[in-house]
């Protein structure tokens, strides 16, 4: 993984975290539902930013790796994994 990307990635992971626990907070003193929800819909943004860090890393580091290997099949297929793990 590149460090550049591991550190954002690390960095959105706290803040992620630190939203979760925000939400727990509205939970349990009986904030607004719709409020609640807002901050999940938050929550839900930043983890696909997450998931987009990572993905740009491992399409600039592994896949190209895996195909100047020789891994095509298996980088392809790994890449199909992923596209139908998102959409379900």
């Amino acid at each position: 993984m590149l460090p550049d990307v591991k550190a954002a990635s690390l960095k959105r992971l706290s803040y992620i975290e630190g939203h979760l626990s925000g939400v727990r907070k509205m939970l349990e003193s009986d904030q607004y539902c719709v409020d609640i929800l807002k901050q999940t819909y938050a929550v839900r943004r930043a983890i696909e930013k997450l998931e987009g860090l990572l993905l740009e890393g491992h399409l600039h580091t592994c896949v190209v790796e895996g195909i100047k290997g020789g891994r095509e099949d298996a980088v392809v297929a790994e890449l199909k994994d992923l596209y139908v793990l998102a959409n379900k």
